[in-house]
This record gives structure tokens, sequence and C-alpha cells, in this order.
């Protein structure tokens, strides 16, 4: 990086030689925090399901997968060696997405939904991808919708209980139980099935649209689990992270000012428009010729497709870029994907330490990942995997990062088999 860029990030609190492992320490600690029943940023939210109580048999599962616009459901069937397939696999709208719905009226579409699985199965396991607290029973009460849904009289409510009232007006008369789970959990899941290799713990981790983690947390009288269980960080609203006059920036305008203050450093929704409120605030102190601080003064909006386009494939982003404004453009674009791959590396760094796995090199622990951002973009998997190791150094500790991205839908139907 030249002296110029480092310098201009600097002057704005964008310090590239971050203390990965002070930084994990406080990751680690607010963690234990959330866990303990003390304030903290992540919510820490016990699943009640432990992963190593699987047990494969032949099995057909109802799975829907909800969140942002899109309301996917099919039927997974396994067989007795956990191979598995996928039918009647249909996408809709996401209930509450294309006008307000009442409770009665949000679950009625659901369940009209998955009309076509009438009385077919034990289970529907449903991953749904909104703030929710699971219960005992491995249902989930709805804490918050995003903002696309317009259903306020779901909130509070028991989701799976909810369901099954609304299967039962539609004439089901074998009304399965109901399994809710996160995305970050069904990638967990997906996991324990991914090879033959025999693993002491799991990791799930998510960098797509938004950001967030899951691990195996043993049982802890301190923690009052009295079971290994998955635990969802919720790692997007992570705090304890001092924000560049570029973030702070970024925030003000968002949807959502000072709600997941970590996931807007980092992730696929947020990387562009961090990137272009960065170059617009650098031609504005003369890093870029003339011509093209004008032209990205006018600039109103960039993806993080353009911005990985142009790092990974040399993809002109600007007509009136010099070879040298290019040339800084890389530097800085570069800069922000590869705080990207250290945030992440921190969260694996952490979720690997919390769940005491890994102490035989016979037994790692598995890293199983998910998310277009992660897999797809400029360096990230590679320097995120350099970053971890680093954190970790002179630590006794195994970990497999899975090299492919884990199939959320069969992680998710794998709930039917836990305890």
């Amino acid at each position: 990086m030249s002296m110029e860029v480092k310098n201009f990030f600097e002057k704005h609190g964008f310090y590239t030689d971050l203390d990965l492992s002070s930084l994990t320490k406080d990751f680690l600690q607010d963690m234990d925090n959330g866990l303990s029943g003390k304030k903290s940023f992540q919510d820490m939210i016990k699943t009640y399901i432990d992963p190593s109580s699987i047990a494969m048999r032949e099995k057909s599962v109802i799975v829907i997968d909800a969140g942002g616009t899109n309301f996917r459901s099919s039927l997974v069937t396994f067989a007795n060696d956990g191979s598995f397939t996928v039918s009647q696999f249909e996408k809709t709208r996401m209930p509450g997405t294309e006008g307000e719905l009442s409770k009665k009226d949000f679950f009625a579409k659901i369940a009209s939904n998955i009309s076509r699985f009438k009385d077919c199965c034990d289970e529907i396991c449903f991953c749904f991808s909104y703030a929710m607290t699971i219960t005992e029973d491995k249902d989930g009460i709805l804490d918050n919708f995003s903002k696309e849904v317009k259903a306020p009289e779901v909130v509070g409510s028991h989701i799976g209980a909810e369901l099954k009232n609304a299967l039962k007006e539609q004439g089901w008369t074998k009304i399965p139980q109901v399994i809710l789970l996160n995305d970050t959990a069904s990638a967990l899941l997906a996991g324990t099935g991914s090879t033959s290799k025999k693993y002491s713990s799991y990791i799930g981790f998510i960098l797509g649209t938004g950001l967030n983690a899951a691990f195996v947390q043993p049982a802890k009288a301190e923690y009052n689990t009295t079971k290994n269980q998955i635990i969802v960080c919720e790692s997007a609203k992570f705090g304890g992270f001092k924000n560049s006059e570029f973030d702070i920036n970024l925030d003000k305008k968002s949807v959502a000012p000072g709600v997941a203050p970590y996931e807007k450093l980092c992730s696929g929704a947020y990387l562009g428009p961090l990137a272009l409120e960065t170059i617009q605030i650098a031609a504005k102190e003369g890093l870029f010729s003339t011509e093209l601080s004008e032209e990205i003064a006018s600039k109103e909006a960039l993806s993080l497709i353009e911005v990985n386009d142009f790092l990974s494939n040399g993809k002109a982003l600007f007509s009136k870029a010099t070879k040298e404004d290019s040339e800084v453009l890389f530097e800085i674009f570069d800069t922000l994907v590869d705080r990207m791959a250290k945030l992440a590396a921190v969260i694996l760094a952490a979720c690997i330490t919390q769940c005491e796995g890994g102490k035989e090199e016979s037994s790692p622990i598995c890293v199983a990942c998910n998310g277009t951002t992660f897999f797809k973009t400029y360096k990230v998997i590679e320097r995120t995997k350099a970053y971890l190791a680093k954190i970790l150094e002179g630590k006794k500790v195994y970990y497999d990062m899975l090299p492919e991205e884990v199939d959320i839908t069969r992680g998710t139907a794998m709930a039917a088999f836990t305890n």
C-alpha cells in the first residue's frame, strides 16, 4: 500500500494494522458475557440442538427456508447412509413483503405455501432467518422482522405453534413437529454430514448479504446449560470495534442506524456502499484526478459485485480513471476487502476457542461456511485462512475449513435427527 493511501485511511480512523488477537479476546469476552446472562452485544441464542445426537435413518422432512424476500419450501428425503434428495421445490415471495398481513393471514399464507405436503411427514424444519428466541421445545419466538416484512402482529408469537394452528385450520390431520433454527445453525448442521471424517466440534459461519456465526457450546454450569448445544451468536451486533469515519457515515445513511454495526463493516450488503463512501471522501481530498473526482462525486450507488469485478477482473468502474487513478482505487478497495477477511477471521477464531474442540489432530473442529460474499469476493477465503492461522498461532487447536459452500437446505433438514 502506498504511503498516501495508508495516511488517508489512518487520518479517518481506519487502521490497517489491526491487533487481531486483542479484538478476538474482546469478542470472546462478549460471548462469555452473553452466555452468562450479562450485558453483551451478541445475543448468544441457545438452540437446544446437540449435533452429536444425530442418528441418520430413512426419513422425509418438510423444509422451509424463509429470509429476506424469498420463501422456499421442499421435501428432503434421506437414506440410512445420510444421502439425500430434494424434491417438490418451490420458491415464492416471503409473506408480508407484498403488503401488510395480520398474524392469522401471515401463518395461513405459510400453511398454504406448503399445502402440497399435507400429512406426509412428522417434522417441519424451518430455517427462519429473523431475530428470534429459541425455546426448549425448539420453537422460536419472533423478536422482530427486518424492514421488508410487514406483519407486526407476528412479533412475540411462537412461530411453530402458530404454524401448527394454521395447518389444523387448513385440514391437516397429521400435525408435524415444527423445529425452528436460523441459517448459521443450518450451515453448522450441514457440516455434520459433509464428510466421513471424525470431528470433535462444529462451527457454522455465513458471510453473504449479512453476517453471523454459530458454534457448539459444551455444557457448563456457569452458562446454565446442561447439554452440549448449538449457540447462535448474532455476530453482526458486536459493537466492540472502533469504527472509522467511513463506517460512521455509512451507518448514519443506513436504513437502521446503530443496528448490526459489525455487519456494516464487512458484509455483502454494505461493502459496496462503504467503498463508495470511502472513495468520495478520497476524491474530495485530492487522491484522484480532477476528472475522476467529478465522476465519483456524481456516482449514486456502488455494489460489491462491481467492486469485486474491478479487483478480480480489472473491469473498469469509471470512464475518466487514469492508470494512476486505477491504482489508487485498487488499493482502497483492496484494503476494505482485506478488513473483511480480518474481521471474518476474528469471528472464526473466537468460535473455535469457545467450542473447546480440536485438541487432537485426528478429531479437528469442522468449520462449515456459506455465503456468496465469502466464496466469491477477491481473495477473502485465502486471506481469512491466513489471518485465522495467525490469530491461533501457538495454540494447540486443529480445525478443517470445508472447501465448498455447505447446503443450507440439507443442514436445515438435519435438525429432524437431533435430540
